[in-house]
């Protein structure tokens, strides 16, 4: 097993043989663990990097102020942009999932942000679990770290692509990256939160009303998450509960927040998951 120290030096030498300690470097900074840990790494090495966090009326503020104090604590410059216009623009009147508009304007408005003010390279958490074929920051030519794609304009810094996703969770252990959790229930195994809005149902025409409903009962249904330390994710406008390792009590009570945003306390459907 490779630990935090190796980690860095493998950063530091292939840095120094791309260029890119001539380079000012910008990460696609989300607050969850594959980004933190490659901020980490990056100063660490010596880079000379910032960090962008784009948020929206949706997001969660717990997770966004978690952040806010990771980048003060590491004294790397941070960037926040409001991106709430430009996911309305995408999103509204199509068919979910909405993560998808959601990426793409997130990846475009870093492109144009980076390039704006200065930087010669976008970075991203992107792990060995991400890697997905035929993805357009898998076309690269050369090493799958350094992407220089033309349609996207400026290089893709990936220094986790070559690392799985449970190794990025130990590294993250290893020097205390413990990102602030809302307990969602995510939709994948390991600890993917994201933002409430990727619970609007499949195949729904998305709305403003509808975001906003998927924010407002899956804060509330947060909170029960935490204090029982259990995984909890509404769908809506199904109101289908999703939960990993939940007893009768707290879909009691997940039930009676459904009943307060206009869902059926009966007939809230359940699918339980064990860990």
């Amino acid at each position: 097993m490779r630990d935090i120290e190796s980690v860095v030096e493998e950063i530091a030498g292939f840095s120094r043989e791309h260029g890119l300690y001539e380079k000012r470097i910008l990460v696609m900074f989300s607050g969850g663990k594959d980004s933190s840990l490659v901020l980490y790494l990056l100063k660490e090495a010596g880079l000379d990097v910032s960090a962008l966090t784009f948020f929206h009326r949706w997001s969660w503020r717990e997770t966004l102020n978690w952040a806010m104090g990771f980048t003060k604590k590491l004294g790397v410059e941070h960037y926040l942009v409001d991106v709430t216009d430009g996911l309305l623009r995408e999103a509204a009147g199509r068919k979910g999932p909405i993560c998808i508009n959601c990426k793409k304007v997130m990846l475009w408005n870093a492109k144009w942000f980076a390039i704006n003010n200065g930087f010669d390279v976008l970075a991203k958490g992107d792990n060995a679990n991400d890697k997905i074929i035929g993805a357009l920051l898998d076309q690269c030519t050369g090493d799958i770290r350094l992407c220089d794609i033309p349609r996207i304009g400026i290089p893709f810094f990936r220094p986790l692509i070559k690392h799985t996703a449970g190794e990025v969770e130990r590294l993250a252990d290893e020097v205390g990256i413990r990102p602030y959790r809302m307990y969602e229930h995510a939709r994948r195994r390991q600890w993917r939160e994201g933002c409430p809005l990727q619970y609007i149902d499949r195949e729904e025409v998305v709305t403003e009303e509808l975001m906003n409903l998927a924010f407002g009962v899956n804060y509330e249904v947060s909170k029960i998450a935490r204090a029982r330390r259990v995984r909890v994710s509404v769908r809506v406008p199904s109101f289908e509960i999703m939960c990993w390792n939940c007893d009768g009590e707290t879909l009691r009570e997940v039930r009676e927040v459904i009943s307060k945003f206009g869902g059926n306390e009966g007939e809230a459907s359940a699918r339980k998951t064990e860990e």
